[in-house]
Formats: structure tokens, C-alpha cells, sequence
């Protein structure tokens, strides 16, 4: 091109042709911003375009996203009287479709007077462009009612629309339509019938239509491969990637990355590694696609730092590479690093899009720190995508998971559109807010509203039903998954029922569900059962738990800490220390608890018995007040130091000096009047101070909200919203 132009300026007057040579080489050469800049040129030098030369002015507008340029061009195609020229006609469909303009490009189609086949695939095409699938397939067959025989690209765009949606029948009716007109032997169309039936999930379909065809290609092998890793059957994956080996297909690029997820779901990294050395030695790397697919598999095999390794080595780094790396941070637990690396994309040439604020989220919802979640809301208002659907839902899961829920049902009641997830996200900040019964209401709600629930929705309302001790209500829901709504109830749905009976109070039944449950329970199921032979003292049935959690995980901190104070509380001294001795030889030790408080922009920890703040004296003042006020009756404001050992170890121990109580009290001093205070702890709050907690919440007249390891409990007025159900 830059020949060509060269060529060009030796002409003393180039006419409209010669205009049109170059604006078609530069939009062919996808070098779209220049041909535009040529036409700007050509209509400045007062040389009229023609029909030649508004179909690749256009085509360079929709490349670029130019939208109020291509709107201007049309205006232009419309006064000059070329609107009812086909070819440009259907290059405005094509235009308006690629800028997501679905109602320009189908004005532009109704009003054509004349279609032909380009024009029914350009508007079949954005109908699946726009994931409209029922217009696209309506398009498809008005197409055919009118006497126009599909091709190779009508149908391909059709069983696009069914992929979609998983409308296999439809995709079958139209596959039986091509045997009939004898498309079925066309390569690309072979293709497209395996890639539907895999995206449909009927991925046996998939192999029936590969195994009657006569002549394969790598393209139809790699295919369902594809498809096999899309349905989650590693196994047969490798088998046919085996088959085609012995077929003599040599695997290339594209077999690589279809069998990178087959790897990541097994959990082979060992195979894994051995596609990352072939991509290198056959000189496939670097490779966008591949180096993002081996960047996911890493992350998903839990080598976080082979990730980044292969990231750092990259040559050029492109948003979906970071947005991939980010990914792995989190899913690893590497918070920091995926913080570190998204403020480093923040301030280099990318932007972070939807993707990576939705990577990163997470981070501060697991963070629990409602002052960097209001940062991050701040930034996303600012950055436009607070409108995102996804993002909506990432911000209310942090606003639930920090603590405040009222801004997380602020965000999900403005959301113009409302899918399953986001109703999941708000039920479950319901539930673990231990509002039980609200999450129940907003579940009906979702059903009115046409929402067909998933796995994800069950399983949020059974723990909202586990939360509140609604056991009546969380039979029904459990019974109902599979009569009313086809879902297969999975480990996690069971986890939610033992817990449920457990907590009423009938641990055999609980014990009688687990040995009924169709796979082999884990120790979250039997850590359920645990916990409620805790609730009720029940320490035979806690010994029985004990014994299979151990089995699956030896070095269970949370088990053996918790069956020691069970036999403390029994009396029984000998096997508490027993469990204690054992404690020590294997190295576990127990979790400190933790108490903070977020206050001007810093976090305040407190443990147990904490002399180490600055502001020590008042706070123990203060608690000395309130503990007198509820009826605990010790001198708590007292700082003498000089104490024997054994009084200061008491006074540790002591619930009255629990952290949770130091944090409530430096919350009293440190901020404004009948605003609520917010604390986060990280371990169960002990059932001493949640009984404080409610008769101090009536003496200072505010609510309390204390996020612990399970659930916030929000105390008013004497009263805790779980119903001292925890």
C-alpha cells in the first residue's frame, strides 16, 4: 500500500476510480483509519464516490467501530440516491451489526428493495452476533420461505444460534435439512454440525455425525476433540487425540489448546507441561492463544508461579494475557500479587475491562474491607461499567462479603437486567447475613420473575435455610430440586442438609442422611456433623465425626481443637490433653483469633487479653463500663500490670477480654454517634460474647455488626438477626 500511494501522488487529478482503488487496497489491507482518511481526501479534492466506493467505506467504519462516521456515510449514501443499491445496503447491515447496532442493521434490511443471499446471511449473521438466537433462526426460515436456498455461511450462521441457546433439536432439523439438499459432504458445514452438537452438550450426536463421515480432516478432529474437553470427559479427550495420532494427523496448534482443559480438569499437569515444551520446541510459542490457555491450565493445576514464569517470558503482553494472570492469582490465593498486577495494568498502556475488574473483585470481597470495596465501587462508577451486569454482580458479592448489605440490595434492585447469577449472588449475601427469611422471599421473586434456578441457587437458599435453622422449609427446597427443577443434588447440597438437621438437634437423622448420600461424604460433611455434636454436647456422636475427618484430613486443625474443648467442657481433662499432646507432635496450631475494626483509613486488630493499642486505657475503661452495665460485674477498666502470672493468664482467657469486645469498644470512642460499627473477626464468635453483644447493643443504643468465619450477625436493640442460631 505504501507503494501504492506513492504511485498515487505522482497523479495531477485522480479520478473517482483511481480514488477507489486505493480506499478498497487500504480496506482490504485492514489498514481501516486510512481509508476512511481517503475518502475524507477524495471528497475534499470534490471527486464524487460511486457505488464502488461506499460498500468498502463502509466495511472500514464497522472495522475501526466508527459509529458517527458510518452514520454519516449512510446519510451521504441516502441523499446521493445509492440507498437502494444491494451491495452497499448490505454493507451497512454489516456495519451496524459488528457496532451492536441490531435495529439499524435490521431497518436497513426491511427497507432493501431487492435482497439477495448476502443480505438474508448479513442479517442472519448480527442476529448471532447479538446472541439473539430465536431472530437469527426466524430469519433462517423466512429466508427459506421465500424461495432462497441457504449456503455454506446461512447455515453455519444458523447452527451458530443454536449453539447459543443448546437448542440441539433445532440444530438437528436443520442438519436432516442439509442431508436432504446435499450440503453434508461441504468440509466447513461438517464442521459446524460436530461444533453444535459439543456446544449443545450432545456431544454422543457429535461423535455419530464425525464417525459417518467419509473424509477427515485435522479440522474435524480437533473439533470434537473440542467438544469432549467443552462437556468435561478429559478422558475421552485423550482417547481421541490418541485415535487421530494413529490415523496419521499430527496434532497442530489448535489440538494443543482443545487439549489444554482436558488436562486442567483432570488435574494432569505432567501432560499439561509436555503440550507448554511441544508448543516451544515446534515453534508455536509465542502464541496468544495458546500462551492464554497454558496460563489458565497453570492457574487451575495450582502452579501459580509456573504462570507467572511463562507471563513474565512473554514477548507482547495483551489485556487477555494480564486478565489471565489475575486469574491465577486469585484462584491461588495470591491476593497480593493479583492486586500489585492490576494497579501495574491500571497504570500502563491497557485499560482494564470487564474481565479484569470482575478478575479482581474477589480479592476485596475475601479481604472483608468495606473501605477498599467503596474504592473499587468508586472506580468502577468511574470507569463507565457499573451498568455491566457482571461487574453489578461482583460488587454486590463484595458489599455482602464485607459487611454491608444494604449497598449490596442498592446495586442488585438498580440492575436493569437480572440474570440467574445475580439473583444467586444476593440470596446467598442474604444468607450469610443471616437473613433467612429474606433470602427465602427474594427466591420466590426470581421464580415469578421467570428465572429458571441452577445448582448455584438451590445451594443458596439450603444455606440460607441451614443459617436461620428453617428446616421444614430446607426439606422442601431439597425435595424439590430434582421434581421441580431437574437439578442433581451434589456434595455441596448435602453438605448444606446435614448441617441443616444436624443444628435442629437430631444428629441421628443426620448421621442416617450421611450413610444414605449416593457418593462418599467429605470432611465439610462430617465437620458439619461436628459442629452440631458441639451445639448440643453430644460428645459420642463428635468422637464418630472426628474419626472420619481425621481419616481424610490428619492435620485438621479446626477438628482437634474443637473435640479438645468439648472434653474441657466435659471434665475430661486427660483426653483434652491427650488431643492437645498429639497437637504438638504433629506442629498444628490453633488459629489466634483475630478482632478488627476499619476506622480513618486504617485497620485496628485486637486479640484476645490486647494491651498493645495506643488507645488501650480508655478502651478498657469503656469495657469496664459496659461490662458492668450488662451485669458481668468485673473491674475490666483496671490496667494494673502487676499481677501474679496465673491472674494475668486468666485474664486473657477470659471472655470479658475477648478481642471482639476490645474492637466494639475502640469502635464507642473512635467514631460518630448512632452510626453502625462494623468488626470482623476470624474464627466463630464464642457464645459468651455473642450474649454480650446483644445486651451491649441495647445499652449504647446502635447496631453491631460482627462478621465472623461463618456469617454476620447484626445486633440491635438486644437482639441478634441469626436468632441465636449459629
Amino acid at each position: 500500500m505504501d507503494r501504492a500511494l506513492s504511485l498515487f501522488e505522482t497523479l495531477t487529478s485522480p479520478d473517482t476510480f483511481q480514488y477507489n482503488v486505493m480506499i478498497r487496497g487500504y480496506t482490504n489491507a485492514g489498514r481501516f483509519e486510512e481509508a476512511i482518511e481517503f475518502y475524507h481526501l477524495m471528497r475534499s479534492a470534490g471527486v464524487r464516490g460511486d457505488s464502488f466506493t461506499f460498500p468498502f467505506v463502509i466495511k472500514s467504519c464497522g472495522g475501526a467501530l466508527y459509529e458517527t462516521e458510518g452514520e454519516t456515510i449512510h446519510c451521504t449514501v441516502i441523499k446521493t440516491g445509492l440507498d437502494s443499491d444491494v451491495f452497499i445496503a448490505n454493507s451497512l447491515i454489516t456495519m451496524y451489526a459488528k457496532m451492536g447496532k441490531i435495529e439499524s442493521a435490521e431497518g436497513v434490511f426491511r427497507g432493501m428493495p431487492e435482497r439477495d443471499l448476502v443480505s438474508w446471511n448479513s442479517m442472519i449473521g448480527g442476529y448471532v452476533s447479538d446472541e439473539d438466537w430465536r431472530r437469527a433462526l426466524d430469519c433462517f426460515q423466512e429466508m427459506q420461505a421465500l424461495g432462497i436456498r441457504p449456503d455454506r455461511f446461512s447455515i453455519i450462521a444458523a447452527f451458530s444460534a443454536c449453539s447459543l441457546e443448546k437448542l440441539w433439536k433445532q440444530g438437528k432439523e436443520i442438519h436432516a435439512h442439509i442431508v436432504r439438499c446435499g450440503f453434508d459432504t461441504d468440509p466447513m458445514i461438517q464442521t459446524s454440525v460436530i461444533d453444535m452438537y459439543a456446544k449443545c452438550g450432545e456431544v454422543r450426536f457429535a461423535e455419530l455425525s464425525f464417525r459417518m463421515m467419509p473424509d477427515k480432516n485435522i479440522v474435524h478432529w480437533n473439533t470434537l476433540i473440542s467438544g469432549y474437553a467443552l462437556n468435561g470427559q478429559p478422558l475421552e479427550t485423550l482417547d481421541r487425540l490418541i485415535e487421530m495420532q494413529s490415523h496419521g494427523f499430527r496434532p497442530d496448534l489448535i489440538t494443543m489448546v482443545n487439549l489444554l482443559p482436558a488436562y486442567t480438569q483432570s488435574s494432569r499437569l505432567l501432560q499439561g507441561k509436555s503440550v507448554h515444551g511441544i508448543g516451544i520446541r515446534r515453534g508455536f510459542v509465542p502464541h496468544l492463544v495458546l500462551e492464554t490457555a497454558l496460563l489458565n491450565m497453570y492457574g487451575k493445576c495450582g502452579e501459580p508461579r509456573s504462570a507467572e514464569r511463562l507471563f513474565d517470558r512473554m514477548v507482547e503482553k495483551y489485556l487477555v494475557s494480564y486478565n489471565g494472570m489475575i486469574s491465577t492469582y486469585v484462584q491461588n490465593g495470591l491476593s497480593m500479587e493479583a492486586i500489585l498486577l492490576f494497579h501495574s495494568l491500571r497504570e500502563g498502556p491497557l485499560n482494564p475491562d470487564v474481565i479484569s475488574i470482575s478478575s479482581i473483585l474477589p480479592v476485596y470481597a475475601e479481604s472483608g474491607s468495606l473501605r477498599q470495596g467503596k474504592q473499587m465501587h468508586g472506580y468502577v462508577v468511574k470507569c463507565g461499567h457499573i451498568s455491566n451486569e457482571f461487574i453489578s454482580n461482583s460488587m454486590i458479592y463484595v458489599y455482602a462479603k464485607c459487611g454491608d448489605i444494604t449497598a449490596a440490595r442498592s446495586i442488585f434492585d438498580g440492575m436493569v437486567s437480572k440474570g440467574v447469577v445475580s439473583w444467586n449472588v444476593i440470596i446467598m449475601g442474604y444468607a450469610i447475613h443471616g437473613c433467612g427469611e429474606i433470602a427465602l422471599q427474594l427466591f420466590s421473586e426470581m421464580i415469578e420473575n421467570g428465572i429458571q434456578p441452577n445448582r448455584s441457587t438451590i445451594f443458596s437458599v439450603l444455606s440460607a435455610c441451614s443459617i436461620a435453622g428453617l428446616v421444614e422449609e430446607g426439606m422442601m427446597y431439597f425435595d424439590s430440586m430434582t421434581r421441580d427443577y431437574n437439578i442433581e443434588p451434589q456434595i455441596e447440597h448435602y453438605g448444606c442438609m446435614v448441617d441443616l438437621i444436624g443444628r435442629s438437634g437430631d444428629l441421628a437423622e443426620a448421621k442416617t442422611f450421611i450413610s444414605r448420600m449416593p457418593m462418599v461424604p467429605t470432611s465439610r460433611i462430617w465437620g458439619s456433623l461436628l459442629n452440631a455434636s458441639r451445639h448440643y454436647g453430644d460428645i459420642e456422636t463428635a468422637e464418630f465425626a472426628v474419626e472420619h475427618i481425621l481419616q481424610l484430613e490428619h492435620d485438621n486443625t479446626g477438628c482437634h481443637v474443637l473435640i479438645s474443648n468439648m472434653y474441657v467442657e466435659a471434665g475430661r481433662m486427660e483426653d483434652a490433653e491427650r488431643v492437645r499432646s498429639l497437637m504438638r507432635r504433629e506442629g498444628l496450631q490453633r488459629t489466634t483469633a483475630q478482632s478488627s475494626v476499619e476506622l480513618h483509613c486504617e485497620t485496628h486488630q485486637f486479640v484476645n487479653g490486647d494491651r498493645s493499642h495506643a488507645q488501650t486505657s480508655t478502651v478498657y475503661a469503656v469495657l469496664g463500663i459496659l461490662s458492668n452495665a450488662i451485669g458481668e460485674g468485673e473491674t475490666a477498666g483496671s490496667d494494673n500490670s502487676f499481677r501474679p502470672a496465673e491472674a494475668l493468664a486468666n485474664r486473657v482467657r477470659s471472655p470479658r477480654h475477648h478481642g471482639v469486645r476490645l474492637a466494639l469498644c475502640y469502635g464507642l470512642i473512635s467514631t460518630t454517634v448512632g452510626l453502625p460499627i462494623l468488626i470482623r473477626k476470624n474464627v466463630r464468635i464464642c457464645g459468651d460474647c455473642h450474649r454480650a453483644m446483644k445486651m451491649m447493643s441495647e445499652v449504647i443504643g446502635r447496631e453491631v455488626v460482627i462478621g465472623d468465619s461463618k456469617i454476620y450477625h447484626h445486633f440491635r436493640g438486644g437482639v441478634c438477626c441469626c436468632g441465636d442460631y449459629w
